[in-house]
């Protein structure tokens, strides 16, 4: 029977001597949960983990795109669609998605995720002629103007090769790479870190009563088959982030629970990425029912991520994230941005 081994963070100055790091960042732990399918979880000492898995949860992760991945990064979320639910119609003008993504990394955004699909429960596909025409001009621009590298959310190579070719450094794949089979080749060929993400079906069905045996170990087993399978192309493991899709196939429970047991994934070896923002579920333990009024509870969220050892939040609310992490650093480790 597999068993899985989630770490228990710790932050703060005051460490204990056993403490070993959390994927090579500040955070420390001296204990995990060990886990199995049918089986009660167990806490057992840091130092009985396996050691392969011991290494993939401790060791420091390479930098992906430029990024360093030992503090947290924000990913700021930028929709150049008519329809996406938090912002569509908003950013669809190139011009103004400019000054968005210009405006973001100003207030902090190490990284500008530029998406010209929406994805969102019971969206259409987009036909590729038009989903290029929507991201390559912005991109484009941004990569001429902007310090902070670029990434294409797309499921299709076509608009991730025109994305790559108009500055984007980084390839983000709701679908996990496994809706367009030229998408991870292409990837490999242009050497280009990506992020894979757990999603169960596809927007137009996945909110459609999902189910899953356990959600957080099916995630974990269903991204690690991914990450392998990235690497079998010639994508190395470094390069690789990993998201267990919050909101995509997933009912209220199954957020939470992946929520909270999060930090298993650092023993894929890679970065996590956490997209959380506004999401519906925010909504519906809040009651701030539309996607514009879910700051405060994304900013939670983000929060708790971070605590997690999360390296990369993807968020809408740049400003009001980084605030949060600048006050959570200075109380846990005496410095300003939680790294």
């Amino acid at each position: 029977m597999t068993r899985y081994f989630r770490p228990l963070p710790r932050s703060g100055l005051a460490r204990p001597k056993d403490a070993l790091p959390l994927a090579g960042g500040p955070l420390r732990f001296t204990e995990a949960v060990a886990l199995g399918r049918g089986r009660k979880p167990e806490v057992i000492p840091a130092k009985a983990v396996p050691e392969a898995v011991l290494e993939r949860l401790t060791g420091a992760r390479a930098p992906i795109a430029g990024m360093a991945m030992d503090r947290v990064t924000l990913m700021g979320i930028l929709n150049v669609t008519p329809d996406s639910f938090s912002d569509g119609g908003r950013f669809l003008d190139p011009e103004a998605a400019v000054a968005q993504a210009r405006h973001m990394a100003a207030e902090g955004a190490g990284l500008i995720d530029v998406g010209g699909e929406s994805t969102r429960p019971g969206a259409e596909t987009v036909p590729v002629d038009d989903e290029i025409a929507r991201v390559a001009g912005p991109i484009a621009a941004m990569a001429r103007d902007l310090d902070v590298p670029i990434s294409i959310d797309t499921r299709k190579a076509p608009v991730a090769q025109a994305a790559l070719d108009a500055g984007a450094a980084l390839v983000n794949d709701v679908a996990g790479f496994t809706f367009d089979p030229d998408l991870a080749p292409l990837c490999a060929a242009r050497q280009v870190p990506v992020c894979v993400m757990h999603a169960q079906g596809d927007p137009q069905t996945m909110q459609t009563a999902p189910r899953y045996g356990d959600v957080l170990l099916d995630v974990y087993d269903f991204l690690s088959d991914r990450v392998e399978a990235l690497v079998g192309t010639g994508i190395a493991r470094d390069q690789i982030l990993v998201d267990p899709g919050i909101g995509f196939g997933k009912t209220l429970e199954h957020n939470l629970t992946l929520l909270r047991g999060i930090s298993l994934f650092h023993g894929l070896g890679c970065p996590i990425l956490l997209g959380a923002s506004r999401k519906r579920f925010i909504g519906t333990i809040s009651g701030a029912g539309t996607a514009d009024t879910r700051m405060a509870g994304s900013v939670s969220v983000a929060l708790h991520g971070a605590a997690q050892g999360v390296q990369v939040l993807r968020v809408h609310d740049v400003t009001e994230t980084r605030q949060a992490l600048a006050l959570w650093g200075a109380i846990e480790w005496g410095f300003g941005d939680g790294s």
